[in-house]
């Protein structure tokens, strides 16, 4: 596996391919991310991934299936419980999360809610979940007003802190979204304390691009971390750094949307030698699984196939690309929350078997024993390698 110099790892962030057997425990039945969004606008057209392999893993309208492949392809299980972001980046990096990050429907419990007030020496005004954009109109005149910072949820394991820029200073949210973190620990510990700063005036309130996340801390080394020691450079891409609360990176570059996702990915390609390069694009779920809008997920779909020739021109002989998600969040269903789906799992790379059917998995984690395996470092605790199968030995 020593040829292998570098991977690279790109997560288009939710798309899913299809309910999981245990969909319907998480109100999921029907889910389907990819082919409902193409149903929904008439079809899609993908070339490039179709010709990873992307229309052999499922019907998908406009996609079909391709005899001449220029990569692998297969689907991946969540093994672990829940359908968050984190629990999903975790698990391919090797970590089973046997129960779901907690999530607060109902919002916060009211005694933990007091003792956060206790502790920042402020009352706080919301608590219950609610779209980020949607609270700051809701309750922002009011927080300008009372000098009370925002504190809302939604259907993944966060706690948002939103405050105006002229009213909480960006410093003063940062330390009060820490005491947060501190505070969110064993029953409580949520993935994610996100400080949420916004400006503007009352009608016309806006967030800002000063967001910080507060992650929790992985339980137990991960892919990254164990790269890392082995000497591995690990360079992480939009939100990668706050999944993995900071830990495991040689560097990272906190992009803020897909096409700058793409463009900093391509500069580690030409800058970087060896190790894994980890990109999370988050346009898919951010805007437009949460949002509803399948017209836009289908136009961010396109835009990235469009850019993943430059992706693949700018590779080595010794790189693999590889492409999946980590969660669905089917835009065309009526809840705007993830969705627990299979995901798809296309790679590529000169040394790469093409038309290789690496069927289902069983767990992502099976995808992080496989970068182990390829970049030579020592097996992780769980997941199995499908290296062997990718590259025809």
């Amino acid at each position: 596996m020593n040829a292998i110099k570098r991977v690279i790892l790109i997560i288009l962030d939710s798309m899913g391919v299809g309910e999981l057997p245990d969909a319907a425990e998480y109100g999921d039945e029907g889910s389907h991310t990819l082919a409902n969004t193409a149903k929904a606008v008439g079809g899609l057209s993908l070339p490039h991934m179709q010709e990873l392999g992307l229309g052999n893993i499922t019907t998908i309208e406009g996609v079909p299936p391709c005899d001449e492949l220029l990569g692998a392809y297969g689907r991946m299980a969540e093994a672990s419980k829940g359908k968050d972001t984190t629990t999903g980046h975790w698990e391919m990096a090797g970590i089973y999360s046997p129960r779901p990050l907690p999530t607060y429907p109902n919002g916060f419990p009211k005694e933990l809610i007091e003792e956060y007030e206790r502790r920042i020496g402020r009352k706080i005004l919301g608590n219950y979940p609610r779209s980020g954009t949607v609270i700051i109109q809701e309750l922002g005149e009011e927080h300008v007003r009372t000098g009370y910072p925002i504190v809302y949820t939604s259907a993944d394991s966060v706690f948002q802190v939103a405050a105006h820029e002229e009213v909480i200073p960006i410093e003063e949210l940062y330390r009060i979204c820490q005491i947060a973190r501190e505070m969110l620990v064993g029953e409580h510990a949520v993935g994610r304390v996100i400080a949420r700063p916004f400006i503007g005036e009352p009608g016309n309130f806006a967030r800002t691009e000063r967001r910080k996340d507060f992650s929790l801390l992985p339980p137990e080394p991960t892919l990254l971390d164990r790269l890392v020691a082995a000497g591995h450079p690990v360079m992480g891409v939009g939100k990668i750094e706050d999944i993995f609360a900071h830990r495991g990176l040689s560097q990272s570059v906190h992009s803020s949307n897909n096409m700058a996702c793409v463009d900093q990915t391509l500069v580690f390609i030409q800058e970087s030698h060896g190790g894994l390069i980890f990109a999370n694009l988050v346009d898919f779920d951010m805007l437009w699984g949460h949002r509803n809008n399948p017209q836009g997920y289908a136009g961010g779909l396109q835009d990235f196939d469009r850019r993943l020739p430059e992706i693949m021109e700018a590779m080595t002989a010794q790189d693999i690309l590889f492409l999946t998600a980590d969660h669905g969040n089917d835009p065309t269903t009526p809840s705007t929350d993830h969705s627990r789906e299979y995901v798809p799992l296309l790679a590529y790379g000169s040394m790469v078997k093409p038309g290789v059917d690496l069927g289902t998995r069983e767990t992502f984690a099976d995808l992080g024993a496989t970068v182990a395996e390829l970049l030579g470092i020592e097996p992780l605790p769980f997941g199995t390698s499908f290296a062997g199968e990718l590259l025809g030995e």
